[in-house]
């Protein structure tokens, strides 16, 4: 029987992940998470018990924790630990550095019950869950030169406030709208200006332009 830690900050969505796992027949619930932190705990307090989860599925858009930090502590902790990544995001802005980063595997949630069942039998088993689409990104970023463009290089909370600044919003409107403090936001504001080597929202701006981040959160 392979065990499953669920991790997505979701309730109904973890209850459809449940009965998903219930209708496969050989995949038990190890257990469940609704934020990061409670995600490495989680796992910390299995592997204590000598009980650790076969397979974490995670979410990226984790409360207090995006699921790409978690991915990194987890796999720092447990380099053995198969993780696979279930996210809202397109493929293309999160999938290459999941995998880059140890991820087992990344699925979209519009994938269908079969493929997921399918992703969560194969990693644990040892092996990567790829996608035809996750597999061309791939081989597209193999074949790219091995500099990466600075915004590459930001967290998904730090990509989020980018393209809110990006796109015209004082800190104090995406403190509101992120439920965040107005020091919290500037502290990221801070980190994507020194990663980015711009000076002022407005080159920030253009730097999105330049880049065609079009499909960032916010522009």
């Amino acid at each position: 029987m392979t065990r499953v830690l669920v991790c997505d900050d979701h309730h109904i969505v973890r209850q459809g992940i449940k009965q998903m796992l219930a209708d496969a027949g050989d995949i038990a619930l190890a257990g469940e998470a609704a934020d990061g932190p409670d995600a490495v705990a989680a796992v910390r307090r299995m592997a204590a018990r000598a009980s650790p989860p076969d397979v974490v599925l995670l979410d990226i858009a984790m409360p207090r924790r995006d699921g790409l930090d978690v991915l990194k502590q987890l796999k720092a902790e447990f380099p053995k630990l198969p993780v696979l990544i279930l996210s809202t995001y397109p493929d293309r802005q999160y999938a290459v550095r999941s995998l880059k980063l140890g991820a087992a595997g990344y699925l979209n949630k519009s994938a269908d019950s079969e493929q997921i069942i399918a992703a969560i039998r194969k990693v644990a088993a040892g092996g990567l869950f790829i996608t035809p689409a996750v597999a061309e990104l791939l081989a597209s970023a193999l074949g790219s030169p091995a500099t990466h463009a600075p915004h590459e290089t930001l967290s998904r909370r730090e990509y989020q406030v980018f393209g809110l600044l990006a796109s015209g919003r004082s800190v104090g409107e995406i403190a509101e709208q992120l439920s965040l403090s107005p020091n919290t936001v500037s502290t990221y504001r801070a980190r994507i200006l020194d990663k980015t080597c711009v000076r002022n929202d407005v080159e920030l701006a253009l730097y999105a332009v330049q880049h065609r981040l079009a499909d960032l959160p916010g522009v």
